[in-house]
């Protein structure tokens, strides 16, 4: 090894990650590209010659929530000294631009989602020392999730919705290739990997774009029958995408997660088109409906916005009549977040913060008081666990088909081991988590 090499092997490189996780996928990559291009990957950013803070703005709370970590780091002993670099990456850049550089003095580079495939050649611009194309690093090994690891099927939107920043941060809407998907799906299964969870902005629009077009169910289909061992869950499929196809592609193969994440948002047909989307409370229940008649014991989770401007108190007690009334299995509640540069953000009558909050929060218990009941329901049934872990106090956990990594609850079981699938009879429930014996 040369003296450049040799320099270049003793410099380590540690990520910070905010956010979802399509931002997790985005720092595996950004890790890989690292390692193979020479560097070390350390675990502390205490120990790092270079710290890169990948960052999450979807909301005005996820971006605090990144400058909290982007000063952290600007803190740490070797940063504040300058003998290490901070490097800012993902959403941030993306979105605030040249304007961001000029207010975070601290950071040594910036590197917005687009140029992330440049992370490489960005830390040997800042730390000073070439990247060394072909030496050995940890690269492969760092690509393994665990048990369970997402794969990005595609990225960014099209849909320009009122409220989002997504197409703005993250571009128009483009698939992955078949082949680079199934790569990828490939490596992570050989290293281990028994779920994998396929992610986007919109997993339901997978293929439309390709100049000879695909569908997301071709996708499914195709990672199903190569891989049949492995289970495949779908998360974050627009009401559009749940097409007939689709279904029969869940439905068609035991591996694939029977688990439908479909952001509906809200209920009252204006609100939806205040938020540029479409649908109304009614069309909702009829999907819903459509899938339940397709595949009975299908898993269902949504989304909904409160506080939305304009929405009225009637318009949420509507919203409230639907959780009620639709038959979903998990409710995800987010208060409506004032974002600048979306069309939402200049709409006549905000609601106030302190409703917004109480809305949210009102929601929230109602989804609580209608979702736990269905999940207490499964007492008795036979179910597929996928045992994942093990707590700090020793107790072991993992997750059946009907509960998505992180959102959901966990599984706690009596005995497995890590990666193995158990069918367990669900003993008890606690609001969300069940145990299996």
């Amino acid at each position: 090894m040369d003296t450049a090499s040799q320099d270049l092997a003793r410099l380590s490189v540690a990520f910070i990650t905010l956010g979802c996780a399509k931002n997790e996928v985005d720092t595996t990559h950004m890790r890989a590209r690292v390692a193979e291009a020479g560097y070390a990957l350390a675990d502390d950013p205490a120990d790092a010659d270079a710290v890169v803070v990948n960052t999450c703005s979807f909301i005005q709370a996820a971006t605090e929530e990144s400058l909290e970590a982007i000063f952290d780091a600007a803190d740490l002993p070797q940063v504040a000294s300058g003998r290490a670099k901070l490097v800012v990456a993902g959403c941030m850049p993306a979105r605030y631009g040249d304007e961001l550089a000029s207010e975070l003095t601290e950071a040594g580079a910036f590197v917005p989602c687009s140029r992330e495939d440049d992370i490489a050649a960005v830390l040997a611009e800042v730390i000073g020392a070439p990247s060394q194309g072909g030496v050995a690093g940890p690269a492969a090994e760092d690509k393994l999730a665990g048990v369970s690891a997402y794969v990005k099927i595609s990225d960014g939107c099209d849909r320009f919705c009122s409220y989002c920043t997504i197409p703005y941060i993250r571009g128009r809407y483009r698939s992955f290739p078949l082949d680079e998907v199934r790569a990828e799906v490939d490596d992570l299964v050989a290293r281990g990997a028994r779920e994998v969870v396929l992610i986007a902005q919109d997993t339901g629009r997978w293929g439309a774009d390709f100049d000879d077009p695909s569908t997301l169910a071709v996708l499914v289909t195709s990672l199903a029958e190569e891989h049949a061992d492995t289970w495949f869950r779908v998360m974050y499929i627009q009401p559009e995408g749940l097409t007939d196809e689709l279904l029969d592609a869940v439905a068609t193969h035991d591996n694939v997660c029977s688990y439908f994440d479909i952001p509906f948002q809200h209920a009252d047909a204006g609100i939806l088109r205040a938020m540029n989307r479409t649908g109304s409370g009614a069309e909702f229940n009829d999907l819903i409906a459509r899938v339940r008649q397709r595949i009975p014991q299908a898993t269902l989770r949504t989304t909904l916005i409160a506080g939305f401007p304009g929405e009225t108190d009637e318009q949420f007690e509507d919203l409230c009549t639907f959780v009620e009334e639709a038959d979903l299995d998990y409710i995800g509640v987010f208060p409506y977040s004032r974002e600048e540069g979306t069309r939402a953000y200049d709409l006549a009558e905000q609601v106030d913060d302190d409703e917004k909050a109480d809305r949210a929060q009102r929601l929230r218990d109602l989804s609580d008081a209608v979702c736990t009941p269905r999940v207490a329901a499964r007492i008795g049934r036979t179910l597929d666990v996928l045992v994942e872990g093990r707590e700090e106090d020793g107790q072991l956990f993992g997750r059946a088909m009907c509960q998505a990594p992180e959102v959901d609850g966990v599984t706690y079981l009596e005995s497995g081991e890590v990666g193995e699938v158990r069918r367990v009879v669900i003993g008890d429930t606690l609001l969300y988590e069940m145990e299996g014996a």
